[in-house]
């Protein structure tokens, strides 16, 4: 039955030659950053040409202003992205399923504290806590990983309690706690397996937006410090009319690796949404 539905999940995103597209894209984008210290040709610090040179067949998308290859810049600031990425979608995903789990399973005191915090963590407005966390820590690239994984958690909560309470009330669920099943056991076995999909899906956004994050902080200064590269340090240059408008080498490469990823992962998300809901079978 599970390999049915795997199929039939995989058929469904298949159907999204958009998104499949997409994925491929992506998935070229994360092997050329993983392999980033064999692929690129020179080093991402050091000087190795004359200053704001032109794209050239020596320098494919030129150099920076004190020299160094731009086109090995590119491939080490997305591991740097992508790492942000993924490493902070995991850790909020992590924390706002085991507290909607909690306090959707248990209910009562526990969750109206839980959910009383969450909600005061959302009143704030989202730039503004990621600004000030970045701010009282030393910037650095673990430092952004730990304040967007420890800010986005809020989202995936208040999704895993709502799906949980919507469990608690379907027959299978009902029939395991008139059996006396322990609650572990549902917790695990029936509730959290169902819950995987739309967490998944949710996780694709904040994955996007924890990318589009760091390359806002690094851009402020706040985030991945030179001379290690980021695609928001690498934007910095866009903050000169002159380089903006006579120099785009600079800056237009990180631009567009960017909106690749942020518009690649999104769409992907689109997809496995459609993908995990069986309604789309008959359409």
């Amino acid at each position: 039955m599970r390999v049915k539905r795997r199929s039939a999940i995989f058929r469904r995103f298949c159907r999204h030659r958009v998104a499949v597209g997409c994925l491929a894209l992506l998935a070229l984008m994360i092997l050329m950053a993983v392999l980033a210290p064999w692929v690129a040709p020179y080093s991402p610090t050091k000087p190795v040409g004359k200053f704001s040179q032109e794209p050239s067949g020596e320098h494919w998308l030129g150099t920076d202003k004190i020299g160094r290859d731009v086109y090995s810049r590119i491939l080490y600031a997305m591991r740097s992205s992508l790492l942000v990425g993924f490493l902070a979608t995991v850790i909020s995903t992590v924390i706002g399923v085991a507290l909607g789990l909690i306090s959707g399973f248990l209910g009562g005191w526990v969750d109206r504290i839980i959910m009383g915090f969450t909600d005061m963590v959302m009143s704030f407005p989202y730039i503004l806590l990621v600004l000030v966390a970045a701010a009282i820590f030393q910037p650095g690239l673990w430092s952004i990983i730990l304040i967007l994984g420890f800010v986005d958690w809020p989202g995936v909560t208040r999704l895993v309690r709502g799906n949980v309470l919507s469990l608690r009330e379907t027959n299978f669920c009902k029939s395991d706690i008139t059996a006396g099943m322990p609650g572990r056991y549902i917790l695990f076995s029936e509730i959290l397996p169902n819950t995987i999909a739309p967490v998944l899906v949710y996780a694709t956004s904040v994955f996007a937006l924890s990318i589009l994050d760091e390359a806002a902080l690094s851009f402020l200064g706040m985030g991945v410090q030179p001379p290690a590269p980021s695609l928001g340090n690498m934007l910095n240059g866009a903050e000169s009319l002159s380089v903006l408008t006579g120099k785009p080498w600079l800056w237009a490469p990180a631009g567009v690796v960017i909106i690749l990823l942020v518009i690649c992962i999104n769409f992907v998300g689109d997809a496995l949404r459609d993908a995990f809901d069986p309604r789309n079978e008959l359409r």
